[in-house]
């Protein structure tokens, strides 16, 4: 084993890319529903409690992103306002409900649900309610995790038994990765990185579907390069009255 850390660390997430990526028909199929998606007009709704909110950023507003995606990032359920509140609220059955209420998700459309452990009620339930919509749901959990605890939603479901199809990150119990001796507890978590590479990997594979069948994606360019700002006015031109935080 290597004795540096960082070195241990990286090869822990060598390790989890290796598998996560070896999840191909899961990867193919996302892919196939997301080129569907956008060929029928329809859009990509994505949402995460706690860190995983940071999978709906991921694919929002990004350079090389599609411009159909609408994020559902509520600050109650992130952590820059208050995060250990943002704990309590991700349990609350009912919330999922009020906070979809104004997203007019339809059979066109798929949902992306981000979460480690998949137990919590929230998340759940927004895919329960996107599902009786119609739309596809696709997951990315922790699967070993998720096995391992009780749900804390009132049917004893957890978010991959209740989606469409999951990916797994391949994540330890807990997430952190890295033990040291007399330290309680791991640190290094992997859900992010494993997570992230696998939403872009989805999204490359689907652009390449919709280049397939003589279809011209429309998606962002880095504002910050020549182009791209007047390209991406454009987009916005087009798309703000639509994106609710565009």
């Amino acid at each position: 084993m290597n004795s540096e850390p960082y070195k241990r660390y990286r090869e822990a997430i060598f390790e989890k890319l290796q598998k996560a990526f070896r999840q191909e028909k899961e990867i193919l199929l996302s892919a196939k529903w997301i080129a569907n998606t956008l060929k029928k007009e329809g859009w990509i709704y994505t949402s995460g409690t706690g860190h995983s909110h940071m999978f709906a950023e991921e694919i929002f507003y990004r350079a090389g992103g599609f411009a159909r995606v609408q994020p559902i990032l509520d600050p109650a359920l992130m952590l820059h306002e208050d995060a250990s509140g943002s704990t309590e609220v991700e349990r609350r059955e009912g919330y999922a409900q009020t906070l979809l209420s104004p997203f007019p998700i339809g059979p066109n459309d798929v949902f992306i649900i981000s979460s480690n452990s998949g137990r919590n009620p929230v998340s759940i339930e927004m895919a329960q309610i996107a599902k009786e919509k119609g739309a596809k749901v696709i997951v990315l959990t922790n699967y070993q995790h998720s096995k391992s605890v009780d749900s804390r939603h009132s049917s004893g479901m957890k978010l991959f038994q209740v989606c469409d199809l999951f990916l797994d990150n391949f994540g330890d119990i807990g997430d952190a990765a890295i033990a040291f001796e007399g330290l309680e507890g791991k640190v290094g978590a992997t859900s992010t990185v494993i997570g992230a590479a696998l939403l872009q990997a989805i999204m490359v594979q689907a652009v390449g579907l919709i280049l397939e069948e003589g279809i011209k994606p429309e998606v962002f360019i880095s504002s910050n390069s020549d182009s791209g700002e007047v390209h991406n006015e454009a987009l916005l031109s087009k798309y703000k009255h639509e994106v609710k935080i565009l």
